[in-house]
């Protein structure tokens, strides 16, 4: 059996893509980010596994990140900022294709959202909420008062 086929099994036959953080450009490290049709899973470690998952609803903004290093090795990194109250941001880090991997996570959280009849703006109120609960300044009228 595949390791494609193996991660279809466990987190089910809707797996869009699969892959490994890179280190010097070679995938060897213990880090393995799933994405499924609904949900994106960071699994972690050897002997003591740390997995995460983050909602594809919940993603609000995607950055996609090429250091020096990673440019060479042919690897990139995107950043994700979410509304998940565990994993506000998330790093898929030195992976490869990181374009293409940020276009099927467009479409993928698109969906989502269309699903839900999610739009940016239902968002807005925790993200107004979370900025008053840290003690910024929220202008809601725009006048710069």
């Amino acid at each position: 059996m595949s390791k494609i086929e193996k991660l279809k099994k466990i987190y089910g036959e809707d797996l869009l893509w699969s892959g490994k953080k890179c280190i010097c450009g070679l995938p060897i490290s213990f880090t393995r980010y799933i994405l499924t049709s609904t949900v994106l899973y960071t699994r972690a470690g050897f002997l003591n596994i740390k997995e995460d998952e983050v909602e594809l609803y919940k993603i609000v903004d995607k950055i996609m990140l090429f250091p020096l290093g990673q440019r060479i090795m042919g690897c990139g990194t995107v950043k994700l900022s979410s509304k998940d109250v565990d994993t506000p941001e998330k790093l898929l880090k030195s992976i490869k294709k990181p374009r293409e991997v940020k276009r099927i996570l467009d479409e993928a959280v698109k969906k989502e959202r269309d699903k839900y009849m999610i739009r940016g703006r239902d968002m807005m109120g925790a993200a107004m909420i979370n900025s008053e609960a840290a003690g910024d300044d929220v202008d809601f009228d725009g006048s710069g008062d």
